[in-house]
């Protein structure tokens, strides 16, 4: 951005990060965030690619994806061989190929009211959503107890209940097939009131998972044939957008949030 001539953004510096602050986060839950970030990171060089026409950049971010998607496999290997991440549940490998019969199928239920057990891209999506939020929820309590600023410690508490909600419903779905939904045994908060990041850092932290939960929600959306799914990510994202845009404006008056280069031709 230099030799372009162009003011490089602020971002973030050294002061957004307190080495010596004690632990607030064990049991691998640092090793689980990393891995949350390299998936943000995955999806926006993903989104960023197709909008680059110079070539040095389109290989930049493909020498960046390579690097997450490395970086995303360690991180799920490493959680995967110390118990600090369940598996999905295994399923029987199917015996034939079949196709939808029934337009009952999309609507999820039958004459009877009865509706059909979720299929297994439906599951994974439902799965992922669970376990992110989880991370999610463990993420924002150690900010509630580390937050000084009220207003900020209010908006943490809001996002923790929503995702308390996103678990709730989603792991009530699964049961109702008789599916264990996940129950990520890794992430512990410790007892420590010491905030090992800035405010602004925390609600930036905070703002990247919310877009992950909008662009992960309009994906389980767009892929699930159940209209009951559909709907309840349709009302989960409304939920979702409008605490996000309620962050940005609390960005916003803290002059936390960096404006975008202008159209300036």
């Amino acid at each position: 951005m230099e030799n372009e001539g162009a003011v490089a953004p602020e971002g973030f510096t050294k002061k957004d990060v307190i080495l010596e602050a004690p632990t607030l986060w064990e049991n691998g839950f640092d090793i689980m965030f990393s891995r949350i970030l390299k998936e943000i990171s995955l999806g926006l060089y993903a989104n960023h690619i197709p909008s680059t026409y110079r070539k040095d950049i389109i290989m930049l971010y493909s020498d960046l994806t390579k690097l997450s998607d490395t970086y995303y496999e360690h991180f799920t290997q490493y959680l995967l061989e110390n118990n600090f991440l369940s598996r999905p549940t295994y399923i029987n490998m199917p015996k034939s190929i079949d196709y939808i019969q029934n337009k009952d199928y999309v609507k999820g239920t039958n004459i009877l009211g009865k509706k059909r057990p979720i299929n297994s891209v439906e599951y994974s999506n439902i799965y992922r959503l669970i376990e992110t939020n989880i991370s999610g929820m463990q993420l924002l309590e150690g900010f509630i107890q580390t937050a000084k600023d009220e207003e900020i410690k209010k908006y943490f508490t809001k996002g923790r209940e929503l995702s308390k909600k996103v678990i709730r419903e989603y792991s009530n779905i699964a049961l109702e097939d008789n599916i264990q939904p996940p129950a990520t045994p890794g992430g512990t908060v410790t007892n420590s009131t010491i905030a090992p990041f800035s405010e602004k850092l925390m609600m930036y932290c905070n703002y990247l998972l919310s877009g992950l939960s909008l662009g992960a929600g309009g994906f389980v959306a767009g892929f699930s044939l159940r209209n009951d799914l559909q709907i309840k990510n349709a009302v989960f994202a409304k939920d979702i957008f409008e605490y996000q845009r309620e962050g940005i404006m609390l960005m916003i008056s803290k002059g936390w949030y960096e404006e975008p280069p202008k159209m300036d031709l």
